[in-house]
């Protein structure tokens, strides 16, 4: 890339805390909608239940941090595959397109592993103060790609919407490859991230909650998701300045990153089974 690998960081982190953050800042208007018909749960049960779930991730990295690490990669994994590949559920396949989901997410998460292999091991580290160096991430890769191709075929079988997707989503992957090689990991992240995922995401949950999507609805979007992306901010802000000197301030980021992620992933799946 044409930048710095440390104007790469800072992009990076600017991009994913305007636009990323925002894609899951609105969740909880979007499980008042999911729920609207029951009405039994009022806002202040359902901030303290996602507050409860948020607090449940931070703290199971911080007592069994490499639990946690496997659960955030496999629940990133269904969430990013889920993104791409929405559109072929229908009710004949739900097990083995979650399955070919995951797998997907999980190909493109270790596709990025792979390129950036030795600060991923770092990062880790400083998480979970255990070393991986054992592991391969470019035969994990392979792995992955193998069974990915063989859930594709298993999934083939049960829905022909999947040839409509296949050619787009395989370019989508060449894409990711040259992305994830030349730009710094942070930065990689943040263009597949906010270009691939969070955008996508805005503008179905826009639909979803307003039946349209447009500036109008987008402004709303914005409206009702403002107070909670500021706190997210600022949270980020706090483990900035307080880790700002030091290289443990992408651990703390990833952890943070990954606690609101369980909460978001358990509403965006609710979302799309309502829809």
């Amino acid at each position: 890339m044409f930048f710095s690998h440390k104007h790469q960081q800072v992009i990076g982190f600017v991009v994913i805390f305007l636009f990323g953050i925002l894609h899951g800042a609105n969740d909880l208007a979007l499980y008042q909608k999911i729920n609207e018909e029951k009405n039994t749960i009022s806002l202040k049960k359902i901030i303290l239940y996602y507050i409860g779930v948020v607090i449940l991730g931070a703290l199971l990295f911080y007592s069994f941090p490499i639990m946690a690490l496997v659960l955030f990669i496999l629940f990133s994994g269904y969430h990013f595959g889920e993104q791409h590949w929405n559109k072929l559920k229908d009710k004949g396949n739900n097990t083995i397109l979650t399955i070919f989901q995951t797998i997907y997410g999980l190909f493109i998460l270790f596709l990025l592993f792979q390129f950036h292999e030795l600060e991923v091991k770092q990062i880790i580290f400083q998480i979970s103060k255990t070393s991986i160096d054992f592991l391969n991430f470019k035969l994990i890769t392979l792995a992955i790609g193998i069974l990915l191709i063989i859930s594709g075929i298993l999934l083939n079988k049960k829905t022909t919407k999947l040839k409509s997707e296949i050619i787009l989503n395989i370019f989508y992957l060449l894409i990711f490859a040259i992305v994830f090689k030349t730009a710094d990991l942070i930065w990689a992240f943040a263009i597949y991230f906010v270009v691939w995922h969070s955008f996508p995401s805005i503008k179905e949950q826009i639909h979803f909650l307003y039946g349209s999507y447009n500036f109008k609805n987008f402004k709303r979007y914005f409206k009702s998701a403002f107070i909670y992306w500021i706190i997210s901010l600022f949270g980020i802000a706090i483990l900035y300045f307080l880790f700002k000197d030091k290289e443990i301030f992408n651990a703390m980021f990833f952890s943070f990153l990954a606690a609101i992620t369980f909460p978001h992933t358990i509403v965006i799946i609710k979302m799309q089974n309502k829809a």
